[in-house]
């Protein structure tokens, strides 16, 4: 097995972890979404306007899309010769071949009843709530609510159009441009001009009360059931402080706001989006007793929102990174130190089987429980080898060189390798032993 340190696939080549999704010959600078939607009765009707260029000739338009049916598609505001729905794909031929180079627009008018894709991770995408909508999509269910070029290196703007019956609060990745009633109930204006993978995009319909934190270097909003407003405001009331932490240690917060969702519903886990985090009932105690997945998920604005994976093989880099910001909000806070927490979680490693290469894990493991901690036990090795001035310039590094972009386990390397002053290889000696073999190591 070749390093996952070292070598890497190129952008060209399909994901082998999800090989169905997204197409390479073409990508996606801007997605304008409209989108009406009935919660009482899972009625979806929307219009998606893609903007792309061409990466090479294109004589047909291949977009991923589930489940919906689609009612006309237009390509340069002309219709398209010919369309074609699978059950995961549309399949545009547009009225002329587009060349490669050449900026286009797809235009999608569709409807259905939105459902999650079943997938080796178990469902994810548009899933009802009791009352309400919440979107989990990573990695590959965007498709079940608009059409799309899904993969995480396809990054464009967004803008967001959804109108559902008053009384519910619409969450949308960005800003809230505005709010406003038409014949059909209340309708949410939302936009994001930072690049955005496909994964991330969200939508969050519920009846929520929305509560401002104050003390963050950003604006930052709690959208939570009325009857839990005490214990969310106490749960992630340190929030702001979080986010200043981590500033301090990873670079500026890259986005213009954050915002927490809070489901009426039970979760089974907390999940990110781009500049949000949505957790459920289940995880508001009002004791701070679910301080660690706070922390995770706000970390992923950094590492994973902002600094994307190429491929997704390498999702230790987004959960290896969360997973070492927990144990630096811990030591922040006077709980265990990051060393204290690196000794426990490598025993607890010592009792699993070592039967799994983080770097390359197999598409079913790669939210495998030991991705995450091998991860951030391989950041730990680091930091003890070059040290903590180093180690925090090396993070800042990787958010600043790759800010709103993609990254690979090489980008890293070099990121570190540069801050202490080392060669790549004395720094990839450091990690490897985490990332690209099953037995488990000793700390330095």
């Amino acid at each position: 097995m070749k390093p996952t340190t070292d070598a890497e696939p190129t952008t060209a080549d399909p994901d082998p972890y999800t090989p169905h999704s997204g197409d390479r010959r073409w990508r996606a600078s801007h997605y304008e979404l409209r989108i009406d939607y009935r919660v009482a009765t899972n009625r979806f009707s929307g219009t998606a306007t893609i903007t792309a260029t061409a990466l090479t000739r294109l004589d047909r338009i291949v977009l991923d899309l589930h489940g919906m049916s689609v009612e006309r598609v237009d390509v340069d505001g002309v219709r398209a010769k010919k369309v074609s729905s699978g059950i995961h794909k549309l399949t545009v031929t547009p009225p002329a071949p587009i060349q490669a180079g050449t900026e286009f627009t797809v235009h999608v008018r569709y409807r259905g009843t939105p459902r999650p894709l079943r997938s080796p991770w178990g469902q994810i995408g548009w899933e009802e709530l009791t009352d309400g909508v919440i979107v989990a999509a990573q990695p590959t269910g965007a498709p079940s609510w608009f059409p799309c070029n899904d993969r995480p290196d396809d990054k464009a703007t967004y803008r967001f159009e959804i109108t559902c019956e008053a009384g519910y609060d619409v969450v949308a990745n960005g800003d809230l441009l505005a709010k406003e009633r038409d014949g059909r109930g209340v309708r949410w204006t939302y936009a994001t001009t930072d690049p955005m993978a496909t994964y991330l995009a969200t939508v969050q319909i519920g009846r929520y009360r929305t509560t401002t934190l104050r003390g963050a270097p950003v604006p930052v909003t709690l959208h939570h059931p009325v009857d839990l407003t005490t214990a969310a405001k106490t749960d992630f009331g340190q929030v702001p402080e979080m986010i200043a932490l981590y500033a301090d240690r990873f670079g500026p917060y890259p986005f213009p706001a954050y915002g927490v969702v809070v489901t009426d519903d039970e979760l089974e886990i907390p999940l990110e989006a781009h500049g949000l985090a949505v957790f459920g009932r289940n995880h508001v105690d009002g004791e701070h007793g679910t301080d660690r997945l706070i922390a995770h998920e706000l970390a992923h604005q950094w590492f994973g929102n902002s600094v994307t994976l190429a491929h997704w093989r390498d999702i230790w880099l987004h959960e290896g990174f969360a997973c070492y910001a927990e144990w630096l909000w811990s030591e922040h806070r006077g709980g265990d130190s990051a060393d204290t927490l690196a000794a426990q979680y490598r025993d607890g490693l010592l009792e699993q089987p070592e039967d799994l290469v983080v770097g390359d894990p197999g598409a079913k493991d790669m939210f495998d429980d030991r991705v995450y901690k091998r991860g951030a036990l391989a950041l730990h090795a680091l930091r003890r080898t070059i040290g903590d001035e180093a180690f925090f310039s090396g993070l800042w590094t990787v958010t600043e060189r790759h800010r709103h972009g993609t990254v690979t386990p090489s980008d890293v390397v070099a990121a570190f390798a540069e801050a202490s002053a080392r060669d790549a290889s004395a720094v990839r000696q450091v990690i490897a032993p985490w990332i690209d073999e099953p037995s488990v190591p000793a700390l330095p």
